[in-house]
């Protein structure tokens, strides 16, 4: 038989390594957590949960393809031009709208060592180089950025607050970032973890967004409001940008469902404080009752703790991240981060918590 020639991917395409998301515990014979994906622990609110069945009884219909009431709704809440924000299947594809908007091979973005894994992914599938730049002390470190800026950088990704370290910086720091970008660099800030910080000097960048022509900033509705199965995320950004971003955007890429519930959360204020409220608290608890044990978890302000497990104990990452999974609960391993001897782990309710701390208790104990 006459081998014949078949299609071939492009190749940036297959050097593209797979993003891989958080898993559920294995199952045993008693409670398991799921604490490897930074989900809400009381789901979604009960108004976007009747959202979702008040749309079943018109799935024959499409959904608006511009997502008009949903921009709206998130206009009313933040004070913003509904017009220069745009919605997508979670922020990861306003992440890949840009990229297929503004990246071709050759050019470069700029994100730091332990940056969210996505921002890589998209610029690989565009052909474009993606620049480390180092952290300090797991913050993102404005001036390495900057020293890193060459005429091939079209991009700069920042998480703020970051995800996997939990760390943020302040909207001064980001004022010097953008002020030090060459003005046809865009500077994107992902913001997917805004809703859970505390800190007077933190802004999620919308000012930024309102005065200058290249800043783009994300959210998503997956974490504070518990929408994840859904995947919807909004982005805001000036017009020229939305521009671009429609033309490459799907027809339909939000669905109705979506669309519905996104408008119930994000006006159910009072499910969002106590989402909060549980956070805070169970955030503190699970940071204290770590050092507690002996390990160095990262002051986090999202709804996460990074926890580093210390070669002096004998006791890897690893083998907690699998001693826990065995135990019914299941966080995420850090090492596609560049961080092998560290966890991550969300931030659950009361329960989940006391098995995490418990099940450490004995890991630790273990020869």
């Amino acid at each position: 038989m006459i081998d014949k020639p078949r299609p071939q991917a492009l190749a940036q395409v297959m050097e593209i390594s797979p993003y891989v998301p958080g898993h559920a515990p294995t199952k045993g014979s008693g409670p398991s957590f799921k604490l490897a994906s930074n989900e809400n622990p009381l789901g979604a609110s009960p108004a976007a949960r009747q959202a979702v069945i008040d749309v079943s009884a018109n799935l024959e219909t499409y959904p608006d393809g511009s997502a008009r009431a949903l921009r709206e709704a998130i206009a009313q809440r933040y004070g913003l031009d509904a017009n220069r924000i745009i919605c997508g299947a979670g922020s990861d594809e306003i992440f890949q709208m840009l990229a297929k908007a503004y990246l071709e091979t050759g050019d470069e973005i700029i994100q730091t060592t332990h940056g969210f894994l996505v921002y890589h992914l998209v610029a690989q599938q565009s052909g474009a180089v993606t620049v480390i730049a180092p952290e300090t002390q797991l913050r993102t470190d404005v001036d390495a950025i900057l020293e890193r800026v060459t005429a091939k950088t079209k991009m700069v990704f920042i998480a703020n607050p970051n995800n996997p370290t939990g760390t943020y910086i302040s909207f001064e720091d980001v004022r010097r970032l953008h002020a030090g970008l060459p003005s046809n660099v865009l500077l994107v800030l992902d913001a997917a973890y805004a809703e859970y910080v505390r800190a007077n000097d933190y802004s999620s960048g919308i000012e930024l967004v309102s005065e200058f022509e290249n800043v783009i900033m994300t959210r998503t509705f997956s974490k504070i409001y518990g929408l994840a199965a859904l995947r919807l995320g909004w982005g805001y950004a000036p017009m020229h940008v939305i521009d671009a971003l429609h033309r490459v955007r799907g027809p339909f890429n939000v669905s109705e469902t979506a669309q519905r519930a996104g408008i119930a959360a994000i006006q159910d204020q009072t499910f969002i404080e106590t989402s909060l409220a549980l956070n805070d608290a169970q955030r503190e608890r699970l940071t204290d009752g770590l050092e507690d044990l002996g390990l160095a978890p990262v002051p986090s302000v999202a709804n996460f703790v990074l926890v580093n497990f210390p070669e002096s104990l004998g006791k890897t990452a690893s083998d907690a991240a699998k001693y826990l999974d065995a135990h019914g609960v299941s966080v995420r391993a850090m090492a596609a981060y560049k961080l092998p001897d560290c966890l991550r782990i969300s931030v659950g309710n009361a329960e989940s918590v006391d098995a995490v701390l418990s099940h450490l208790a004995d890991f630790l104990k273990t020869s």
